[in-house]
């Protein structure tokens, strides 16, 4: 009887232990595997999307934004420039023209 007591005792002991271990070590691993397939999965889709979308945004929108300032006030400064160069140096020769012009004819038709 004590024999058999010790032995049963002995026997479920170690094979409970034995079986618990392998059970939970076999369970952890599958839903651990399993956990960190779906939930990494999703997590780095999620953050990586929102976060790509958040930063090439900003970053789109930063450096257009700091190109667009910076180019069109260069651009148009030069260009502003030039074309009030060269329409006030048109407006000038026309106008000195056209005065010349009139006044000549004037000033010859009345004194000479």
């Amino acid at each position: 009887h004590t024999y058999v007591h010790t032995y049963i005792h002995s026997y479920i002991h170690t094979h409970i232990h034995s079986y618990i271990r392998t059970c939970t070590h076999t369970y952890v691993h599958t839903y651990i595997h399993s956990y960190v397939h779906t939930y990494i999965r999703t997590y780095i889709h999620t953050y990586i999307h929102t976060h790509i979308h958040t930063y090439i945004h900003t970053y789109i929108h930063t450096y257009i934004h700091t190109y667009v300032h910076a180019h069109i006030r260069t651009y148009i400064h030069t260009n502003i420039h030039t074309y009030i160069h060269t329409c006030i140096r048109t407006y000038i020769h026309t106008f000195i023209h056209a005065y010349i012009h009139t006044y000549i004819h004037s000033y010859m038709h009345t004194y000479i």
